[in-house]
């Protein structure tokens, strides 16, 4: 039987708040896994013998998979049962990761990553769905401040774990850590999490909704993820899924035939949404929702900030290990700094929100972030000790808590109880398109500020020349790794005598391309700002509607 749900003036029990720790820790342990095998990801491609392509796909097919299921699971959720499809996904992604820390081979890890994702995209709309049901009035505020902090803390927590793990331990237990917490979560939530479902649902299973949805969200997000590698247009590498192959000999890259499709796919689904509409059959989405004007320009700004955010992770471990030098846990000790400040200020979100309102609270939040990138992009060189990156970072973490804490709430804040499992969904999904949006250019910024930058660099160090123009086209290409190497080889590498020269040139070159790649977030950030504010003008609107006349 489901449990009632607090009202607008009714405090939530000490078991909903166990029961939220539960949800929590279980969101974060997916979030934590999309970021911690990166660290570990050349010590498999050693134990493993895994080829490019395949590691590549350790890390994408689990974004993939992810976006693609999410608006599905959201539907089941909100139909099926909240609690019942979070339990179920503990359960998967548990087991993924047991098969995971057991691959002997290549296709068994990728098998086990897939199952990692059905996992997650069970757990993570009905963590926040259940949220968004069972917390109402004041302490919906502290609710989404654990849920936010959570989300954002986590992903910066990632590199240390993974590094930690894969340096005293190995790589296994970056996922076979999963199994004592999801025994843990999968207790707590049997006993403390609520039962909670939609309601008013019509006749039928929209089954090619589904299919559309997954086609078009996954094909976009795998165009995205893969674009750098395989080409924008003109092919740049083979790919090569199983037995089935794209060569690079084609006339023109598979990422653009995959933006076609996913754009038909999408323009399908919208239009087979509102015909299920119309027929008073049952729908995955409900395209009212965006309607409400706090949720689609709620997801606006969620998705610029998640460009934002998710750019300056993918490029700050690139800058730390190449262009300074420090070891993975050196690196991961640093990154923690942002996960230090986000749990600190998701803590204190709901204080912040009581003054100046859930949407005031974001706008404060991402005005922290947007001073914390230009403040790294200030700082940032080739010789910058690593105590003064962390301090931008703390900043920088501090508005993260509080933007991604108060944020979630407030696009959920005017959606009906009964579809919060699809507006769950649909939000999850706009964050992870942001999330490979995000690596994608910053890729694309590092890259191609590179090639400018690291020219310019050895040629102002002494060094012209065809080698010259291999050494930085090695560095580009391999995103860094090339600096540490040499860094390693010392005077028995190939340079020589002049390597420590080589090596000073080359990262202050890679700082600069870092410093471009760092602003591009702090664009993004600041179009989300720039939505935040749109959202505080809305609230402060509907206030005023809403205040009694004289």
């Amino acid at each position: 039987m489901p449990v009632a749900v607090a009202g607008e003036s009714d405090a939530p029990s000490r078991r909903a708040w166990i029961g939220l720790a539960a949800l929590a820790t279980g969101l974060g342990m997916i979030v934590l896994d999309g970021t911690i095998v990166g660290v570990a990801l050349p010590t498999m491609i050693h134990d493993l013998s895994l080829d490019l392509t395949d590691a590549q796909w350790v890390s994408s097919l689990y974004a993939v998979l992810l976006a693609a299921l999410l608006l599905s699971t959201g539907k089941l959720a909100d139909r099926f049962g909240r609690k019942r499809l979070f339990l179920a996904g503990v359960a998967v992604f548990v087991a993924g990761s047991l098969w995971a820390a057991t691959a002997e081979s290549a296709g068994i890890l990728l098998a086990a990553r897939a199952a990692q994702a059905v996992g997650a995209a069970l757990i993570m709309p009905s963590t926040l769905s259940t949220v968004n049901a069972v917390f109402r009035g004041k302490s919906r505020a502290a609710a989404f401040g654990v849920w936010g902090a959570v989300i954002s803390g986590a992903a910066a927590l990632g590199p240390l774990v993974g590094g930690i793990l894969t340096q005293y331990a190995s790589w296994q237990w970056v996922f076979l850590v999963n199994l004592p917490l999801g025994a843990a979560v999968f207790a707590v939530a049997v006993w403390a999490v609520p039962e909670t479902r939609g309601s008013g649902f019509r006749r039928g299973a929209d089954v090619d909704g589904a299919l559309l949805a997954a086609i078009g969200f996954g094909a976009l997000v795998f165009a995205v993820i893969e674009g750098p590698t395989l080409g924008w247009w003109a092919p740049a590498a083979d790919l090569a899924i199983g037995g089935w192959g794209w060569p690079a000999t084609a006339p023109v890259s598979i990422v653009p035939i995959c933006l076609a499709v996913s754009a038909v796919a999408l323009t399908l689904f919208v239009i087979w949404e509102r015909h299920r509409e119309r027929v008073q059959r049952d729908a995955l989405l409900d395209l009212h929702l965006f309607s409400l004007r706090t949720f689609s320009w709620g997801n606006v700004t969620a998705a610029t900030v998640a460009v934002g955010e998710f750019a300056l992770i993918f490029v700050l471990p690139l800058y730390l290990t190449a262009a300074l030098g420090l070891s993975v846990l050196q690196t991961g000790l640093i990154l923690a700094a942002m996960a230090f400040g986000a749990f600190a200020s998701g803590a204190a979100a709901r204080h912040l929100a009581a003054r100046f309102g859930a949407t005031g609270t974001v706008v404060i939040g991402l005005s922290l972030e947007v001073i914390g990138v230009i403040a790294l992009a200030l700082v940032v060189s080739g010789v910058t000790p690593g105590g003064i990156i962390a301090l931008p970072l703390v900043v920088y973490g501090l508005g993260l808590g509080l933007a991604s804490a108060q944020l979630t709430g407030t696009v959920l804040r005017d959606v009906p109880v009964a579809v919060s499992g699809q507006a769950s969904a649909t939000q999850s999904t706009v964050r992870q398109i942001g999330t490979a949006l995000g690596t994608a250019f910053a890729g694309a910024t590092l890259s191609i500020s590179l090639a400018i930058a690291l020219p310019g660099a050895l040629e102002q160090a002494g060094f012209t020349g065809p080698a010259a123009s291999q050494l930085a086209d090695a560095t580009r290409a391999s995103a860094g790794t090339m600096i540490s190497q040499l860094r390693a080889h010392g005077a028995a590498s190939s340079l020589g005598t002049q390597t420590d020269a080589a090596v000073a040139a080359l990262s202050a070159g890679f700082a600069d391309a870092t410093r471009w790649s760092m602003l591009v977030a702090g664009v993004f950030l600041l179009l989300g700002l720039v939505g935040a504010l749109r959202l505080r003008s809305l609230d402060r609107s509907s206030t005023t509607s809403a205040l009694p006349s004289r």
